[in-house]
């Protein structure tokens, strides 16, 4: 009974010590992190809106913290792969993935995923959001939302849109597209949006819905041409541009976001000591100057804020894929 009694006191007070070490270890990990580069993973390749928020916001971080947050891209599969070698990485803070609307929509038009995006990653903050632009070769016959679908009609099955890869937002909003207006224009996906806009700038392809970061540029040097965009309202960044509810299809309104994910598992003190990192990073009037310019909110959520969004955006694009029937195998 004495050997019982020892044992059971021993068993209450690792019981009891353990959660203790286990917040020790946290807090000694967030008072020294980072103590070396940190991999941000972004699952597209260079030159893309989500490549141009990633270091944008992470130069200002490597700057504040006096480490390197190293890009590295890793596209393909809609943001699949690399979303999938970040949920494999160790969870201590050292590997962070760039999460897009795409994640919440892959989530239900994937039939089969390496990772879930919801149960596999812990939040870190949303980082910015923003509507997206319809944009066409500049020869193209339309001049707006009107006349396409007007054309669409007329010539089905004739009209092709691209986008930055399966799954994208880029992808749905050309989907949702084409159930509003009862027409039918062909996927096209590519390995991200730097090499679509360059397929749609010299007529490859003649239709694309990007994000304005990525697109305006070329709008405004005139090798591209905008028809509109997909936020309720008229975009600050270019209010010439009409929206495509008002131009022609009444109710549509797409808006696309970046935000940061670690492996599920990380500390949360290194979550909360990175989350306030980039807080200071985004309230920078440099990077919402930046952004702004070109049609991009920034942003900050703390983690649990952006986990409630994260969770309702793939509820939102799970009906959304279900009601266009899209699938990618």
């Amino acid at each position: 009974m004495k050997i019982f009694r020892t044992l059971l006191t021993g068993l209450v007070v690792v019981a009891i010590t353990l959660p203790l070490f286990a917040q020790a270890n946290d807090a000694a990990s967030a008072s020294s992190y980072p103590n070396k580069a940190v991999r941000v993973i972004v699952p597209y390749p260079p030159g893309g809106p989500t490549d141009i928020v990633a270091r944008v916001v992470f130069q200002q971080v490597s700057e504040a913290t006096g480490q390197q947050f190293i890009v590295d891209n890793r596209g393909g599969a809609g943001g699949n792969i690399g979303a999938d070698l970040a949920a494999r990485a160790p969870a201590d803070g050292y590997t962070l993935l760039i999460a897009t609307t795409a994640h919440a929509i892959n989530a239900s038009l994937f039939k089969t995923l390496g990772y879930d995006v919801v149960k596999d990653f812990a939040p870190v903050t949303l980082l910015t959001q923003g509507p997206l632009v319809l944009v066409a070769t500049p020869n193209f016959p339309v001049n707006n939302v009107r006349e396409l679908i007007a054309l669409a009609k007329a010539k089905p099955d004739t009209l092709n849109f691209a986008s930055s890869g399966n799954g994208q937002s880029t992808h749905l909003s050309g989907e949702l597209f084409n159930s509003m207006a009862n027409i039918k224009l062909a996927h096209v996906p590519y390995k991200g949006s730097a090499p679509a806009l360059t397929d749609v700038m010299s007529g490859q392809v003649p239709l694309m819905f990007d994000t304005m970061l990525s697109a305006m540029p070329f709008v405004n040097g005139g090798k591209l041409k905008a028809l509109g965009v997909t936020s309720s309202a008229r975009s600050l960044a270019a209010p010439n541009i009409p929206t495509i509810a008002e131009s022609g299809l009444p109710g549509y309104e797409v808006f696309a976001w970046n935000g940061v994910l670690a492996p599920v598992g990380t500390p949360r003190a290194v979550i909360a000591k990175l989350n306030e990192e980039l807080k200071q990073a985004m309230q920078l009037p440099r990077v919402k100057d930046r952004f702004s310019a070109q049609g991009f909110q920034a942003t900050w959520d703390t983690p649990e804020q952006f986990n409630v969004f994260l969770q309702a955006e793939v509820d939102k694009w799970g009906k959304t894929v279900r009601a266009s029937g899209a699938k990618v195998d």
